[in-house]
């Protein structure tokens, strides 16, 4: 025995150290811990894979390490941080979901901007017609960094949809404008030129406001309201001079270089800029996208208040609580029209309810400022007027109701 610890002092080195850790597992957890005095090195130890570290253990400690698997403070740690995290997450998709759901407050906000068009008008008229091509340039703008060009190449597969949309635009409402033209005259005795305003107002192109009520109700529809209101806003030139001579009696020229210029601006231009930087500056849409509906909402509402309290005088006439009644029941003549229509033609269709809501937004709304500028450039008695700035109040506010119906419906 005496040679073979000479000769291999490890092995009783091994003995004395499994025979102290025995005794120390077997003692309790609230004595103090062994000082174990073995005679083995360090260099020895580590040639042999041990480990040992001799440090006072605390038995509170020691119970928890037992039970749950590492440092019982490094996890505590660690659980305040992960909670402070997620807090400071759940703050910033917060405020992210607050902003994207400022859409939803849209018809709350068009109505305070009647309300305080009418009240106080000085609020609004300083956004006079320069800024009403910005502004719908900015709500296209919008549509177009949350499209990409292979939605719009999709819209392009559907002729049949966009022959309806415009057969609503420049059939069906014409139609309704005539028959609603002439009860005013006939059953209400109104003067004739109220008439032929609300004629005018039918013979003009879709509205860019459709396109936003249907990306706001249907998002993958708006690349097709969107080429629906180009078709119509570009053949205008002609369309628009054709039908105000069949109903209105009286031929009505149209500037051509401004009309396509103005196309260039609000529709084309603006769609494009959002479908390029959607895809050559992705995350800088990732980073702006959140705050375009407050501002979009912000623009619609300045879009709607501006014409009213411009034209309030014309509004608060004598005659404008009965023109009021009868763009109303005109609009909604259309939207009503323009759902049914496209639902008996449409039946099979597979998204049939998504493409009654567009061309109801397409049928329903029209440019009803384009109508105000034409009226007052080429006609001679201010009343023809009247209805176009009525209708420009009407039409988005029956529009954005209708976004909020169906949105909570769809919800």
């Amino acid at each position: 025995m005496h040679l073979k610890t000479t000769k291999h002092p490890w092995r009783l080195s091994q003995v004395h150290l499994h025979r102290n850790l025995s005794r120390f597992s077997c003692r309790r957890l609230a004595e103090a811990p062994p000082k174990l005095d073995l005679p083995i090195s360090a260099s020895r130890s580590q040639s042999l894979g041990l480990s040992i570290r001799f440090q006072p253990i605390n038995p509170l400690r020691r119970r928890f390490s037992e039970q749950l698997p590492g440092s019982f403070e490094s996890e505590q740690d660690q659980d305040f941080a992960s909670k402070d995290a997620e807090t400071l997450e759940q703050k910033e998709v917060s405020a992210l979901e607050i902003l994207k759901k400022a859409n939803s407050f849209l018809p709350h906000v068009v109505l305070a901007s009647i309300l305080l068009a009418l009240v106080y008008p000085p609020s609004f008229t300083w956004f006079t017609t320069r800024y009403y091509a910005p502004a719908l340039g900015f709500l296209m703008f919008a549509v177009g960094v949350n499209s990409s060009e292979k939605d719009f190449l999709e819209a392009f597969k559907r002729p049949a949809a966009i022959l309806a949309g415009y057969v609503g635009q420049f059939v069906v409402k014409p139609l309704l404008g005539y028959l609603f033209g002439i009860i005013s005259v006939a059953v209400f005795g109104l003067p004739t030129p109220i008439g032929a305003g609300i004629m005018l107002v039918s013979c003009v192109s879709g509205a860019q406001l459709s396109n936003y009520a249907t990306f706001l109700t249907d998002p993958p529809m708006a690349p097709l309201s969107i080429v629906m209101t180009s078709l119509s806003t570009a053949t205008a030139v002609v369309v628009t001079p054709l039908l105000s001579l069949l109903l209105i009696g009286k031929r009505l020229p149209v500037d051509v270089k401004g009309m396509v210029s103005s196309i260039l601006q609000i529709v084309i231009a603006p769609i494009a800029s959002g479908l390029l930087l959607n895809r050559f500056f992705p995350r800088l849409c990732d980073a702006i996208r959140p705050f375009l509906p407050p501002l979009s909402v912000l623009v619609t509402a300045l879009c709607v208040g501006a014409p009213l309290a411009i034209n309030i005088k014309s509004v608060l006439s004598p005659f404008g609580v009965t023109i009021l009644l009868l763009i109303v029941a005109f609009h909604l003549a259309a939207f009503v029209a323009g759902y049914i229509l496209t639902g008996v033609v449409f039946q099979k269709a597979p998204d049939v309810k998504a493409l009654q809501r567009t061309l109801s937004y397409e049928t329903g709304m029209q440019s009803s400022l384009l109508a105000l500028a034409l009226a007052n450039r080429f006609f001679q008695d201010p009343l023809v007027g009247v209805p176009p700035a009525i209708s420009t109040v009407i039409m988005s506010l029956m529009g954005f109701s209708l976004v909020m119906v169906w949105a909570k419906k769809k919800n």
